[in-house]
């Protein structure tokens, strides 16, 4: 696997944390591009240091949004926005090392942000009336 920083993300996260998780440490997480995935459907990750490392470390909670390119660049600017949701969605409020896991994080409460996002933003999404 090959891992680069991923600026352009980055930027997309820290506007999404701004509007919708202002409990990120937004200089605590960093996003990266990774290259050479052997996984069959993942599209992205959420790393954390754990609380053992952290102690042992004597520092505090770091997450890195890891966005594999074989998959995420192909996606749509919806569907990677709402993938960043989706991994921005799993650091929990007490910003500790933790998670919050798929009973939480899914697809539905990911487009619940989604639309948030784009109401705060004041874009209105396409909408068939039909």
């Amino acid at each position: 696997m090959k891992y680069e920083f991923a600026g352009d993300l980055q930027a997309i996260a820290e506007e999404i944390s701004g509007l919708l998780f202002p409990h990120v440490k937004i200089d605590k997480i960093k996003c990266l591009r990774s290259f050479g995935t052997s996984s069959k459907r993942t599209i992205a990750r959420c790393h954390a240091l754990g609380k053992l490392m952290q102690k042992a470390m004597g520092v505090n909670a770091f997450y890195a949004l890891e966005f594999l390119s074989e998959r995420f660049d192909k996606l749509s600017e919806e569907d990677q926005i709402k993938t960043i949701i989706h991994e921005l969605m799993h650091i929990p409020f007490t910003f500790g090392g933790g998670f919050k896991h798929h009973n939480v994080v899914n697809e539905k409460n990911v487009n619940l942000m989604y639309e948030t996002y784009l109401s705060k933003k004041g874009i209105q999404k396409n909408k068939s009336w039909w």
